[in-house]
């Protein structure tokens, strides 16, 4: 049938044609719906009822109400974790958040375009570097005595700062939080050099005619200009910092003592460590809120496009 056959063919025919169409379509993402209601969505539905039990995950469940909540909401251990955790966040917004800012405008305003993308591509290159083997190779740099770290010391004549970094109580969060030095986050740098090309070259090109210094435009023009995509890094490194558990697992296990206690790891322990999954499912369920009020917060108030015309 020639395309001005089918134009001329009844209405009727040709909107039951598009209906047959647009029903098949429909019919193709539901495979792929149904896995998701399987994978995604039922696993925190059944933590959401299970967070009103006890459970140790042989037994039946046994409905508390609100007890495991009160539990969690009083217990002082996950008070500690909070408390480690405003100090990791407070450390990692710093710096994972200004350090990649600078790189991505030092890298943005090289002359060569050929460099900008050869810096680009070597500052991701980490990002195919498996979790664990970054992992490993902290937990041999800060290793006591034959570490990197304490070795470095020696060799520049400062031993006596040389000490077991993830073995004192006193220094071992705050060894936790330099993992990741020198702090050059290639998703974060990829966000702010995209963020800086969205800005004009007039504004720059206005800014070189006006003599204006190259700190004082990144704190008048690039800065503020970016300023959507630093809010919305903020909010992304504090929620990936409430799931963190593989870090202080891997290096610390949460020790000494309870010094590197953080949520994550208070809830993977009380679930498959204690076998109080109920009271776990409460503390996944308390992160889960405060991820989704970080959430609310990032999609309600950062609008990048808004604060670019500003």
């Amino acid at each position: 049938m020639s395309a001005l056959e089918s134009d001329i063919r009844p209405v009727g025919q040709r909107t039951v044609k598009k209906k047959y169409f647009s029903f098949r379509g429909y019919g193709m993402l539901l495979p792929a719906f149904l896995l998701m209601l399987v994978f995604s969505y039922y696993p925190p539905i059944m933590a959401i009822i299970f967070s009103f039990s006890h459970w140790d995950g042989f037994n039946p469940p046994a409905f508390n109400g609100l007890q495991n909540y009160i539990s969690v909401l009083t217990d002082h251990l996950f008070w500690i974790s909070m408390f480690h955790l405003g100090v990791w966040s407070f450390f990692k917004l710093i710096l994972e958040i200004s350090i990649p800012l600078i790189v991505a405008v030092v890298i943005y305003h090289l002359k060569s375009e050929r460099a900008r993308y050869i810096y680009r591509v070597l500052f991701v290159i980490p990002m195919v570097v498996p979790m664990i083997v970054q992992l490993m190779v902290w937990s041999f740099i800060y290793s006591p005595q034959i570490g990197m770290l304490d070795t470095f010391l020696k060799d520049i004549g400062l031993g006596m700062l040389t000490q077991n970094w993830l073995g004192a109580p006193h220094i071992a969060l705050y060894s936790l939080v330099f993992v990741g030095f020198p702090f050059v986050i290639p998703f974060n740098l990829l966000i702010f050099y995209a963020g800086l090309q969205n800005i004009p070259d007039s504004v720059f090109e206005a800014s070189r005619l006006d003599g204006v210094s190259r700190i004082r435009r990144f704190f008048t023009i690039e800065v503020p200009l970016v300023l959507g995509q630093i809010k919305l890094l903020m909010i992304l490194t504090i929620i990936g910092l409430l799931q963190n558990i593989a870090l202080p697992l891997v290096l610390t296990n949460g020790g000494p003592g309870y010094s590197t206690y953080i949520p994550g790891l208070y809830m993977y322990f009380t679930a498959f460590t204690n076998g109080e999954l109920g009271l776990g499912m409460a503390i996944a369920m308390i992160l889960f809120i405060i991820v989704l009020a970080l959430t609310l917060l990032q999609v309600k108030f950062i609008k990048p496009s808004t604060e670019f015309e500003a």
